[in-house]
């Protein structure tokens, strides 16, 4: 398996980009194994809090959390103390009671489709890209979640394609990572100029 290590130490050497923390965005369309990848990057990064978007999305605000991650997760990391949020509980379709700690670790990872919006990149040190077209992406996210989660794929997929048809990340990633048969793979991206 080919070694993430050498890419989460130059992660790591990078300056921080909120208060104290290096926050990196792992962004791909649905299906492209950014939960998977940045729980293994966790991993190399000896245990980052990983941030999961899903967290802080719901069923009528799929790509509206903006301002929840503002104000529940980046000004409290800014300030080098705790995030706390309450996750979507996405089968009961509404935000639980339980509160999720996220410390202001060195590096902090925020993984879902749409982490390297254009509000966000300000407070990143880094844009990862899983570089998997939404086509192969989106079969794989149906053929893991199943015939009872059809109707919400099919809204999903225009609801990703309107969201990264207005503000799409891939042109402003600073690395492209590519899932191989023996790990991942990745290559220098050409981020836009904003």
């Amino acid at each position: 398996m080919n070694s993430i290590a050498p890419l989460a130490a130059r992660l790591r050497a990078l300056p921080p980009s909120l208060g104290p923390v290096r926050l990196i965005a792992v962004d791909g369309h649905a299906g492209s194994g950014k939960s998977t990848f940045a729980a293994r990057l966790s991993d190399a990064l000896g245990g980052a809090p990983v941030l999961h978007l899903d967290d802080l999305a719901s069923h009528d605000a799929l790509f509206d959390w903006t301002e929840r991650l503002r104000v529940q997760v980046a000004e409290p990391l800014a300030r080098g103390t705790h995030a706390r949020y309450a996750p979507y509980d996405w089968t009961r379709r509404r935000f639980g009671p339980e509160r999720y700690d996220l410390p202001p670790a060195p590096v902090v990872l925020v993984e879902g489709v749409g982490a390297g919006r254009k509000a966000l990149r300000p407070l990143l040190a880094h844009l990862l890209w899983m570089d998997l077209d939404a086509e192969r992406s989106w079969k794989r996210g149906r053929e893991r979640d199943g015939a009872a989660q059809s109707a919400f794929w099919d809204g999903w997929m225009r609801a990703e394609e309107r969201h990264f048809s207005a503000d799409p990340s891939r042109p402003f990633a600073d690395t492209l990572v590519r899932q191989i048969p023996q790990g991942y793979e990745w290559r220098e991206g050409t981020p836009a100029t904003a």
